[in-house]
């Protein structure tokens, strides 16, 4: 197997930080919000879990990005984690268009933040803080209601969507709840 090394000294591809980037599987959000009567919504896998208690999660959204002003004013947003059958939810959520909610029933959630059907999970938050962080805004939230489903995670990984397939380790069982069962 070849590796790529790469100096990130500002004069690099930054294509070569993405693939490495990208290395990294991850689950896929669309995160909504709905200020002064506007919903917006975008694709994101850049949600991540950031305490139990208090229970706050966290996403990140490029500065440039045109749902960034009313992800600001809103002070709420929802994380809709998509299903393995969903990445065309997906796609149009990553797509600028005038209305991506466009013929779709969804639920308003805290704050008037929009919950898609179908998503396997959602996190309805307060906007705890955001902090900047080079090109992007980071938003910390604080959970205030959650929906969960079984089923399989739509799930992003070298530039490509995809599912997961278990492994036969009976091990994996055992260190989840060797980490998770002591926390609560």
């Amino acid at each position: 197997m070849a590796t790529t090394e790469v100096l990130l000294d500002g004069t690099h591809d930054s294509r070569q930080l993405r693939n490495a980037l990208g290395r990294f599987p991850t689950g896929v959000t669309v995160i909504t919000t709905s200020a002064d009567g506007k919903r917006e919504g975008l694709t994101a896998n850049s949600f991540s879990a950031l305490s139990l208690d208090p229970p706050l999660v966290l996403w990140s959204i490029v500065r440039k990005s045109a749902s960034l002003p009313g992800f600001l004013a809103s002070g709420h947003f929802a994380i809709n984690v998509l299903a393995s059958n969903q990445p065309e939810m997906s796609h149009r959520f990553a797509t600028p268009t005038a209305d991506k909610f466009a013929g779709l029933e969804v639920r308003d959630g805290l704050g008037g933040s929009p919950l898609l059907p179908g998503a396997l999970a959602s996190f309805e938050c307060e906007t705890e803080r955001t902090i900047e962080g080079g090109d992007h805004i980071l938003f910390v939230g604080r959970v205030h209601r959650i929906r969960y489903s079984d089923g399989d995670p739509l799930i992003f990984s070298g530039g490509r969507y995809c599912t997961a397939l278990p492994m036969r380790s009976p091990t994996a069982t055992q260190d989840i709840d060797a980490v998770w069962g002591g926390l609560g």
